[in-house]
């Protein structure tokens, strides 16, 4: 079986997966650091649209030959790697009188739907990684 087929592409989503949540956290954190900063507009990284274009052969997220000697790859996995996100606006629906836009509670609610999505992620992968050294054992 070639090494391709081992490491399918739920694994290069989930590793994705928790990357692209890394960096949602990152911003979801300073967004609450900056509750107090005049004329701050929160954001957050929008990837799952974006992410399952990739999945399902959507041309979103989909590799490119930018050179006539570059190789094509081809692949979902090329495609989800290929997949960075948008960082998106999402201020409040009533800005503050020194037009900061955090609303602290829905930042610390999404915030923790990410930390979820996130601790999710990384325990389906290691589930994963635990069934191929399984395997690995198995077949020795």
């Amino acid at each position: 079986m070639p090494v391709n087929g081992i490491f399918s592409s739920t694994i290069d989503l989930l590793g994705k997966t928790i990357d692209l949540r890394a960096r949602n956290q990152n911003l979801l954190a300073s967004n609450i650091a900056n509750a107090e900063t005049p004329g701050y507009v929160p954001k957050s990284l929008s990837f799952e649209s974006e992410l399952q274009g990739a999945l399902h052969g959507g041309s979103k997220g989909a590799s490119a030959v930018t050179h006539s000697r570059h190789l094509p790859l081809k692949g979902a996995g090329t495609r989800i790697n290929s997949v960075n996100g948008t960082v998106v606006e999402t201020p409040a629906a009533t800005p503050g009188k020194d037009g900061n836009a955090v609303e602290l509670e829905n930042e610390m609610g999404r915030m923790v739907e990410n930390q979820v999505m996130f601790n999710a992620s990384v325990q389906i992968l290691s589930k994963k990684f635990e069934g191929l050294r399984s395997a690995i054992r198995e077949g020795k």
